[in-house]
């Protein structure tokens, strides 16, 4: 097991976008007590070695609005088993990550952040429930960076009602502004999900391609290189080990490891998770649904399409796409992979029938 994350619930306000499991600050004791439980159970019971976590990613939620002190704990626990060239993500929110905040997180061995900026446009901000201003995303940015981080993202959504190409210009000039401070740009078109304040408002997203395209294209003209169908810039190595279907362990709050083709999932209520942190409900994956995952992971990413892992079938489908120019097939690593990831979907459903 070389892949860790560690959720953290915890956030000042719903976004209207979101459906993850988010809540109040009232319980990070007692939460955090549970967190370092499932730690320790599970680093024993998987007999984890020294050295050999070699991704870490604490994700939300909002990690940023709990106070650094509560990390201190988690990162004694985890300093012996962290590779000494572990990646170290945090997200964090451009509102509540302070200079003492990322500089104790700094402290601790965090060497990548996530802001979660979503825009730079006001009215969209508000739009998304967002509860933080552009000064606020400028301000974090540039401290992170003053501070040593040399490795930040920052989110985006896109693709919403609001976004024509003015819009998108407006946040690609303010991309522009930064480039130089960060190394990564996670642009997420929105999805509207079950229980948000956006649930049923199928009209607050667009879903034109063209806009999605150009802004895609205009992030690449900045020089972040796409590398999967939202991210850009330095490979992310903690998700790409997702991509590549390799097996992590995952603490926290309704959170979910992967290991020996199962799925691991914790309780999804605080109450309940609280009680019993180390407990785990178990998702046995066919072979089926590990073949469309990796149909779907490797056509929206550089991981691509392992021809050996494909029946004949797909195999055949796969060759067909590739002289149609769909798709590219590398003999030399016997994968296919994919020019244009907005059509991934698609293609896996295509070579899945």
């Amino acid at each position: 097991m070389q892949h860790l994350y560690i959720h953290i619930p915890f956030c000042e306000s719903k976004c209207n976008y979101c459906a993850f499991t988010s809540l109040s600050k009232k319980y990070e004791k007692e939460y955090f007590k549970a967190l370092m439980k499932d730690l320790k159970f599970y680093f024993r019971f998987l007999n984890i070695k020294k050295q050999s976590i070699k991704t870490l990613f604490i994700g939300g939620g909002t990690p940023s609005i709990v106070d650094a002190k509560f990390y201190e704990e988690i990162f004694k626990f985890l300093n012996c088993f962290l590779n000494d060239k572990c990646e170290i993500t945090s997200e964090a929110n451009p509102n509540s990550s302070n200079e003492f905040w990322l500089k104790e997180m700094k402290n601790f061995g965090v060497n990548r952040l996530s802001f979660g900026a979503q825009s730079f446009n006001e009215k969209k901000l508000k739009f998304l429930g967002r509860n933080h201003g552009q000064k606020s995303i400028y301000d974090s940015i540039n401290n992170a960076f003053k501070l040593g981080f040399k490795n930040i993202n920052l989110d985006l959504i896109y693709d919403t009602k609001l976004d024509d190409k003015k819009m998108l210009n407006y946040e690609i000039s303010h991309l522009k502004s930064i480039k130089n401070l960060i190394k990564h740009i996670s642009a997420y078109n929105i999805s509207i999900e079950k229980n948000t304040a956006f649930a049923n408002k199928e009209h607050f997203k667009k879903n034109a391609y063209l806009l999605m395209k150009y802004f895609i294209n205009s992030i690449k003209e900045l020089g972040f290189k796409q590398y999967e169908i939202s991210n850009f810039g330095k490979i992310c190595k903690h998700n790409l080990a997702y991509w590549q279907g390799k097996e992590y362990l995952a603490c926290g709050l309704s959170s979910v490891s992967f290991y020996k083709k199962q799925r691991f999932y914790t309780h999804k209520t605080l109450k309940e998770y609280i009680q019993n942190p180390i407990f785990r409900s178990v998702e046995k994956l066919d072979d089926k649904s590990l073949n469309l995952e990796h149909l779907f992971l490797g056509l929206r990413s550089v991981v691509g399409i392992n021809s050996n892992k494909i029946s004949q079938e797909q195999r055949e489908k796969a060759f067909f796409l590739s002289r149609a120019k769909k798709l590219v097939y590398n003999e030399r690593k016997k994968k296919f992979f994919n020019p244009n990831y907005l059509l991934s979907d698609e293609l896996a459903l295509f070579l899945q029938e």
